[in-house]
């Protein structure tokens, strides 16, 4: 059964003006597009064909031999996280469980803001920054490339994409500025509290 690009959770200019439709016709339509076919045509005919998206993940994240299926299906899962890290009427302060864990595990939101955006603007070249659960407590991390925290037994809660790709038409070289604005006007805190109870 072949994977689908999944839909966006709003329309395509639904996040503006803080990303444009301009940025996420490309992102969505033509990168997340193009892993999601990519990753098709790589295991087309194997075994992995019917197989979960997080299942191929966890099966090829250490196999140097299949570094191609895995960074095709790691994308098209972070992605797909990355889309729902976001909402139109998102940004600002936490609320509900994730409010109190963040607080217990990270002192406060504003320790927590801190480094998040530090993470994500200090991650060489194209990647992620993270929150995740591991061990029962909040963390933040950040991935290179399709790296997940999927393939390291970590639960996702949240992530910023950083690839140039996410942000260049908006915010060209200013990573900075965009991971400000993603979590000031676009975090989706429902999703985090979703993925905290889960």
């Amino acid at each position: 059964m072949a994977f689908t690009l999944p839909e966006l959770p709003y329309a395509p200019n639904a996040l503006e003006p803080h990303i444009t439709a301009n940025t996420i016709g490309f992102h969505h339509g033509k990168h997340h597009q193009t892993y999601v076919t990519n990753l098709n045509n790589l295991i087309k005919d194997t075994p992995l064909e019917n197989k979960s998206l997080e299942d191929i993940i966890k099966e090829t994240a250490s196999d140097a031999s299949k570094a191609g299926v895995f960074n095709n299906a790691a994308q098209v899962w972070n992605h797909t996280f990355y889309w729902h890290s976001m909402s139109p009427n998102g940004g600002g302060e936490p609320t509900g469980d994730i409010k109190a864990k963040i607080d217990e595990d990270f002192g406060s939101y504003e320790e927590f803001k801190k480094a998040f955006k530090e993470a994500g603007a200090t991650q060489f070249g194209s990647g992620w920054a993270w929150l995740i659960l591991e061990g029962g407590k909040l963390k933040i991390t950040k991935t290179p490339n399709a790296d997940t925290p999927l393939a390291h037994g970590q639960k996702a809660i949240l992530t910023a994409d950083v690839w140039e790709h996410a942000y260049y038409l908006d915010y060209q070289n200013r990573r900075p500025d965009y991971l400000e604005t993603f979590l000031s006007y676009l975090v989706n805190w429902d999703f985090a509290n979703k993925n905290l109870k889960a």
